[in-house]
C-alpha cells in the first residue's frame, strides 16, 4: 500500500474492510457525521440520475400510488405533514 505522508500525518488509503472494522471504534458523534455524509452521497446519486430506487421501494412506492389512484383523498397534505414536523416531540 503506498501512503501518503503530509505535515508528518500519515494518509495511507484504506480498504473497505479495514474502514468497517473502524467503525464500531467512532464516537456517536462521529457515526452520525458519518451518516450524514452517507445520506449526502446517496441523495446526489440519486438527484444526477446514476442511481434509482431499489426493486423493494419501487414496489412500495408503486403500491402507495395504487392507493392514491383509489382515493385521491387519502394521505395528507404537505402543509399538515410540515406542520407535524414541527410539533414538540416529532421526529
Amino acid at each position: 500500500m503506498l501512503c501518503v505522508f503530509a505535515r508528518e500525518i500519515n494518509l495511507c488509503p484504506m480498504s473497505k474492510m479495514e474502514i468497517l472494522a473502524e467503525l464500531p471504534k467512532l464516537n456517536l458523534v462521529e457515526l452520525g457525521e458519518i451518516r450524514e455524509r452517507i445520506w449526502q452521497l446517496e441523495e446526489e446519486e440519486l438527484l444526477s440520475g446514476r442511481a434509482g430506487p431499489s426493486q423493494k421501494e419501487k414496489a412500495l412506492l408503486d403500491d402507495e400510488l395504487d392507493e392514491y389512484s383509489r382515493d385521491g383523498n387519502a394521505g395528507s397534505s404537505w402543509a399538515e405533514v410540515a406542520s407535524r414536523l414541527r410539533q414538540p416531540g416529532a421526529g
